[in-house]
């Protein structure tokens, strides 16, 4: 904690991912192609599941809740990167900070629950077939998604009223793209003990918490699918699976190498790169996994185009 004298704190600085001016375009145009990408992408999964009777199954409510919750997501932190990009500004305001540092944790909150119910609604699924329209009714479903949000909810609260009660030095910059927590209550001149000790107690419990709910699920998918006496019925009951998986997979690797990476190398620059992975990648690649290998989806994908053709 470095001594100075407290202002009042009324924006802050975001450095981004460059320094070099020459690089602007470039990372403009890919960023705003990413976003396009991922916007079209979830909306087209959202239209496609909602638009198809037949898809109004557990499965894909809780898949049309993950693309809105991407939406969401990516819209949180690239608008207003973009925006500072265009208008040659690094500014960012003390309430817009806040909002964004809010936003980004609650939608990275209901995305890391909303895969834990996925994993449990496919271990229902493969280990108890003949129970699962029973277990797995509307308003469960609908109690899981909205579960999913009140905790998030109350957790990215937390974390802002925590970070509301600290005091600021006059040099507010951040170096990275958006408000990231880490970083916000690394510029403070108060005492940020109890903040610390905090984001170290949520790392556990709303990252550790889902993660081994989805590996419980899935080894007790992998031993129920290793009694499966037919490699017919192995590969279809593995088929269900391995969209999520491959989401699961690309979710954690990405958020893991953040943290692993800033960790090893104490570089907020290197942690920054390592964040578009899953802040930016991963909502534009969700789409892609789950239609290309998903012939439901990519059967009311067709359907959602032939529509479109018939109503021109």
């Amino acid at each position: 904690m470095v001594p100075c004298n407290y202002t009042q704190v009324t924006e802050f600085l975001l450095l981004g991912l460059s320094w070099e001016p020459e690089l602007q375009p470039l990372i403009f145009g890919l960023f705003l192609s990413m976003y396009l990408i991922a916007l079209l992408g979830n909306l087209l999964i959202i239209l496609a599941i909602s638009s198809d009777p037949h898809l109004h199954t557990p499965m894909y409510f809780f898949l049309s809740n993950l693309s809105l919750v991407d939406i969401c997501f990516i819209s949180t932190t690239v608008p207003k990167m973009l925006q500072n990009i265009q208008t040659h500004s690094k500014a960012i305001s003390y309430e817009g900070c806040i909002t964004q540092l809010y936003c980004a944790l609650l939608f990275a909150g209901v995305d890391d629950i909303l895969l834990t119910v996925m994993a449990y609604d496919r271990f229902v699924a493969i280990c108890h077939p003949l129970h699962y329209t029973v277990v797995m009714n509307p308003r469960l479903c609908l109690l899981l998604v909205l579960g999913s949000w009140i905790t998030s909810v109350l957790n990215s609260l937390l974390h802002c009223l925590m970070v509301l009660r600290l005091s600021f030095c006059p040099e507010l910059v951040i170096p990275h793209f958006f408000c990231e927590l880490d970083q916000m209550v690394q510029l403070a001149c108060s005492d940020t003990f109890v903040n610390k000790i905090l984001i170290y107690f949520d790392a556990g419990i709303m990252g550790g918490g889902p993660l081994a709910g989805i590996l419980y699920s899935y080894s007790k998918i992998v031993s129920s699918i290793r009694r499966i006496s037919s490699a017919q019925g192995k590969y279809k009951a593995f088929s269900t699976c391995v969209s999520h998986l491959s989401i699961v997979s690309l979710f954690y690797c990405t958020v893991l190498g953040v943290y692993l990476s800033s960790a090893a190398t104490h570089e907020s620059k290197s942690s920054s790169i390592a964040s578009v992975m899953y802040m930016v990648v991963t909502p534009m690649l969700n789409p892609f996994i789950y239609s290309l290998r998903n012939k439901d989806i990519k059967g009311a994908l067709k359907k959602l185009a032939g529509l479109s053709t018939l109503l021109q």
